[in-house]
């Protein structure tokens, strides 16, 4: 596990072991707060021990940013501490992540220890949060998934994007025009630094470039998406449409971006397809 000090009260977290999946923690006085943790056990047993070994800090708040098993595995490791998210992402853990857990402990012989924790202070679109010597504005951020939440620390102006920020969109559990519109919202603002759901932390003089790129990307797959859609081997051409067409590197999450852009491929075709679909029963 690598770790960053962001600024002096903000920590990054990035697994070595899973897709370099982030978690921050952030120290509010006393006590500190944990934005969403790692997949694996060992490494967020790190994050604890740091926080109140290295830091002498409890973690009061963890904070689920969306309900996958890679940012909420480890929040049963902070017993004590009240746990945030969206209406939305208690849902889902309810339902999809308790099937996730079950498997998982089945079949994984270090998960044996791990079980599910519920959020049990939920918001809809808004909330802020005032701990200690830090103001934590969360909103809804839905695309990626959606129940997906981002998390501004006000006083340092640094924003946990979550998978609203990836180095590729990626949207096969969500929305794609949801995901636009996300990304366009958080243009509004501006920013020291933003904290990617995975991989590295986009600097203040990167942000507009990275944000502006992803929203090229999206319009790029759509164009490459509706005219293979026109095909006639619309399964062949929709398997022709590159990374590279739409304006990212394969190479981008160790090469992961390759095949998560593949997946965001036939996902978009369905979405489009049962668009139109719907477009002319209603004509």
């Amino acid at each position: 596990m690598q770790r960053e000090r962001v600024t002096e009260d903000i920590y990054v977290f990035t697994s070595e072991l899973y897709a370099q999946v982030t978690a921050g923690l952030i120290v509010t006085g006393d006590t500190a707060v944990l934005i969403d943790t790692l997949p694996y056990p060992e490494e967020t047993k790190q994050i604890k021990q740091f926080a109140e070994e290295r830091l002498r800090k409890r973690v009061s708040h963890v904070i689920n940013t969306h309900f996958h098993a890679d940012h909420t595995t480890g929040t049963c490791f902070f017993r004590d501490a009240r746990v945030i998210g969206h209406t939305l992402c208690r849902e889902l853990l309810d339902q999809r992540g308790r099937e996730s857990m079950d498997i998982t402990r089945a079949t994984a012989g270090d998960m044996q220890d791990l079980y599910l924790v519920l959020p049990d202070i939920t918001f809809d679109h808004t909330l802020t949060l005032y701990i200690g010597r830090k103001t934590l504005k969360l909103w809804a951020s839905p695309g990626h998934s959606p129940d997906s939440v981002v998390c501004l620390i006000e006083e340092d102006q640094i924003l946990f994007g979550a998978d609203t920020v990836m180095p590729i969109p990626y949207f096969v559990d969500g929305n794609y025009d949801d995901f636009v519109g996300s990304i366009r919202t958080l243009q509004k603002h501006q920013y020291e630094s933003i904290v990617q759901g995975h991989g590295e932390v986009i600097l203040r003089g990167e942000v507009d470039e990275k944000l502006s790129s992803d929203l090229v990307y999206l319009s790029k797959l759509r164009d490459e998406v509706d005219k293979a859609l026109l095909a006639d081997d619309s399964q062949k051409a929709l398997g022709q449409v590159s990374i590279e067409q739409c304006g990212k590197s394969r190479i981008l999450l160790n090469g992961a971006a390759q095949q998560l852009h593949r997946q965001n491929v036939f996902m978009l075709a369905d979405q489009r397809r049962e668009q139109k679909a719907q477009a002319a029963s209603s004509s």
